[in-house]
């Protein structure tokens, strides 16, 4: 079996299909590069490599970007930088990202990857808060031009980072929120999920905070959003005004 990024994500989708998925689609046609520097988080990090999006979540982000045409785009939350490496390869070659992350040292990871695979280019890493940027950006006439936003970062954060990147996506835009299922634990009591699966403490402490964003994207009449059981759950959120 191919080394996954996925774990303990498996608990969204059932086992033997997000093996045939991986297998016998995604896997096939990920990038070399993306394969690489999958394997070398796995090796590095271990459990922590879930912080990666899974191989078949960055196809579809790459399609996405794909149809939607997108040229300027942002990461909050990068870590050793699979999903940032995917946007760059389907960005054009005069496509801009701006990746947001505190970690240089797992940035620094994944960068030989990126370099090798050409697209070092595209990409503005700054190591610093992401708030931080944001504001630099809302304040200097940064405000709604951005085609993509992909946020990946403290879950008890994404209440504040909506209202940031709202003003930074253009009307009609994308912003993805990960980890939108966390682990599938929105869907359960503690007491009954684990009845089927132990769960780490941290999983619990962050549960709520998701469910409370899910239900303020689903009632947002700013956005049209769509939540997707693909890896840990990504929801899309187009921006109406």
């Amino acid at each position: 079996m191919a080394v996954s990024s996925l774990n303990n994500k498996s608990l969204i989708v059932h086992g033997p299909i997000l093996e045939y998925i991986l297998e016998e689609n995604a896997y096939p046609k990920e990038h070399e590069q993306l394969k690489e520097l999958r394997e070398i988080t796995v090796k590095k990090y271990e459990k922590k490599s879930v912080m990666n999006v899974p191989v078949d979540e960055a196809q579809f982000l790459s399609m996405l970007l794909k149809i939607m045409n997108a040229k300027k785009t942002m990461e909050i939350g990068v870590f050793t930088g699979y999903s940032l490496l995917a946007t760059a390869l389907a960005l054009p070659d005069d496509g801009q990202i701006t990746a947001i992350d505190l970690d240089i040292e797992a940035y620094e990871t994944g960068l030989p990857f990126i370099q090798k695979a050409g697209v070092e280019h595209k990409i503005n890493f700054i190591q610093s808060d992401a708030f931080v940027v944001l504001n630099d950006l809302i304040n200097g006439e940064e405000k709604s031009s951005f085609d993509f936003i992909f946020v990946d970062a403290q879950k008890e954060d994404n209440m504040k980072f909506h209202e940031k990147v709202m003003e930074l996506v253009k009307m009609g835009g994308i912003i993805a929120y990960d980890n939108t299922l966390w682990l599938g634990s929105v869907a359960y009591k503690q007491h009954e999920y684990e009845k089927h699966s132990k769960m780490p403490e941290s999983v619990w402490r962050n549960r709520d905070y998701v469910i409370r964003f899910n239900s303020f994207l689903a009632s947002n009449p700013q956005i049209e959003s769509s939540l997707l059981s693909i890896g840990d759950g990504l929801t899309l959120c187009r921006r109406l005004y």
